[in-house]
């Protein structure tokens, strides 16, 4: 599978963890919530330096109170510390457990169609539908993912040309589009919501 350099964070190093390691991608997509996008995607790389690995088997053995310790200190890794640790240690022992420790064969183990790869993210922890379309979509637009159908899986994030998620953010002109789309949805939702009650 022919990886692209991904810019998702501003920060070189960062980016390049994110480019050459599956699990790092796989974590900063379970850490991109109530935390801007850039944040949540340069978690991993903090991770890393903090605790010298990103290896699935380190992080799924490591202290669970000690692992939160690394996600506080500052720069903090999230903004929910205690849970998104829990979460990303969940997501480790699933990786090392079912996957061998190896993240990229959730998407290429036995050449999974779309649907295949979405079901297989779904069933990870902390990646819920919309979660795992999206990231469906960051593989096939961004990480050369070849599975048929992944563009239907992913639904309308992996439409050609849309400004909807990280899947779509290339360099800083698209991070700018993609903030103003998230920021309409926000707002229509909330019209919604408004308008309902």
């Amino acid at each position: 599978m022919e990886r692209m350099e991904l810019h998702i964070t501003g920060d070189a190093a960062a980016d390049k963890l994110l480019s050459d390691d599956a699990f790092a991608l796989l974590t900063g997509m379970l850490l991109d919530q109530q935390v801007t996008m850039e944040s949540a995607f340069a978690g991993p790389e903090k991770i890393r330096t903090r605790l010298g690995s990103l290896d699935p088997s380190a992080i799924a053995d490591h202290d669970p109170a000690g692992f939160i310790e690394v996600f506080k200190e500052r720069p903090a890794v999230h903004r929910f510390p205690g849970s998104m640790a829990g979460r990303v240690q969940a997501l480790a022992e699933t990786v090392h457990s079912d996957w061998n420790g190896d993240a990229a064969s959730i998407w290429t183990r036995g050449n999974p169609d779309g649907p295949e790869v979405l079901r297989r993210l779904k069933a990870l922890p902390g990646f819920g539908e919309q979660k795992a379309r999206v990231f469906l979509a960051l593989l096939g637009k961004q990480c050369g993912l070849q599975a048929e159908g992944w563009r239907e899986a992913a639904g309308h994030y992996g439409e050609e040309g849309s400004y909807l998620s990280v899947a779509d953010i290339v360099d800083p002109e698209s991070l700018v589009k993609v903030r103003a789309s998230k920021q309409a949805a926000k707002a229509a939702a909330k019209a919604a919501k408004s308008s309902n009650a």
